[in-house]
């Protein structure tokens, strides 16, 4: 009868350790550069996050935003942001745009499992989950208002 909840509890311990072996260290290191950036390099941070986001929505699941739940949305995204990083990280560049556009992925997988969820018994990723979101919510209220306001 609890198989399933048990099936499910170990599931998502398997998904924080993998994200924390792949994604936390890219995802910390993002965010704590950015905390660090001055106001003229933040935008680059934005589009960086916003534009990773994008390129991970589950467009190709073959069923619209409508017949998905959140939760599903929140882990393909996060699934297809793994998918990016392990890819991007397999190439070895040593390269700093490289790596920033990596640590970005990174952070969008981290933001869409926290909104999935899947950090609800860890708090420590809980709290780095809350933060990407929150700068993942920026970046996305930043890119909207630059497209509306259109080129000066």
């Amino acid at each position: 009868m609890f198989g399933w909840l048990k099936t499910e509890r170990s599931e998502r311990r398997r998904r924080v350790r993998l994200d924390r072996k792949y994604l936390e260290a890219r995802s910390r290191r993002f965010l704590k550069i950015y905390l660090d950036a001055d106001e003229t390099r933040k935008p680059q941070f934005y589009r960086a996050v916003d534009e990773a986001s994008k390129r991970c929505q589950p467009a190709d699941s073959g069923l619209s935003p409508s017949e998905l739940e959140d939760a599903q949305i929140a882990e393909a995204t996060s699934r297809a942001a793994m998918k990016i990083v392990l890819e991007r990280t397999a190439l070895k560049k040593d390269d700093r745009l490289a790596d920033f556009l990596t640590d970005a992925y990174a952070t969008v997988g981290i933001a869409y499992h926290r909104a999935a969820g899947v950090y609800t018994m860890d708090k420590e990723m809980q709290e780095l989950g809350t933060a990407a979101v929150h700068l993942l919510t920026i970046a996305t209220s930043y890119t909207d208002a630059q497209k509306n306001e259109g080129p000066v």
